[in-house]
């Protein structure tokens, strides 16, 4: 029995030690996922900085009831039951949320549960909003591209009044030209 509970707080303290890490945790029910399935999940969150672990309710509660992950945490703990997986995505989020959401919708076996990131509570609305958010370098381009609008803007509009001097001046001289009497 003894060695039971230290093999327990062995997994405990694991387990701890992933969700500090993590940036995110996604929940999912995986009752009726194959092992081959279950295996291209690990493959694919794997590609991702990520990694999926097959969770032990119980334990996972002892790790949340001390309090140390935080209140979100342990009412999210609380509340879990039956088969759970977690997918610990420890850099970028979105695609770990990406990812693990794909997946979902393309085997009915995962349902997704609520979830942490940051160690706050994600509904799963949330966490389909954050799998449907364009990629990073998109988001980047996007904000560039807004930066640099006025500026662009700007340009164009010195561009236009140059072009419109310029050839309002030549215009200009030309009949001025004509004027002149050559002798």
């Amino acid at each position: 029995m003894n060695q039971n509970r230290t093999a327990k707080n062995e997994l405990a303290e694991a387990l701890k030690a992933k969700f500090s890490k993590s940036k995110i945790a996604l929940f999912a029910d995986y009752k009726g996922l194959t092992a081959m399935q279950a295996d291209d999940l690990r493959k694919r969150i794997r590609a991702t900085d990520a990694e999926v672990q097959v969770l032990k309710n119980n334990v996972a509660r002892l790790v949340t009831n001390e309090g140390a992950l935080g209140e979100d945490a342990k009412n999210l703990m609380a509340g879990i039951v039956g088969p759970t997986l977690v997918a610990f995505g420890y850099k970028d989020f979105t695609t770990t949320a990406k990812v693990f959401h794909k997946f979902s919708l393309e085997n009915e076996a995962i349902k997704l549960k609520d979830s942490l990131m940051d160690g706050k509570l994600l509904k799963v609305a949330d966490v389909e909003a954050l799998a449907t958010l364009p990629s990073r370098e998109v988001l980047l381009s996007m904000v560039l591209a807004t930066m640099l609008a006025p500026i662009t803007s700007f340009v164009r509009l010195v561009d236009a009044v140059a072009k419109k001097k310029e050839s309002e001046g030549g215009a200009a001289e030309a009949p001025a030209a004509a004027e002149t009497p050559s002798s």
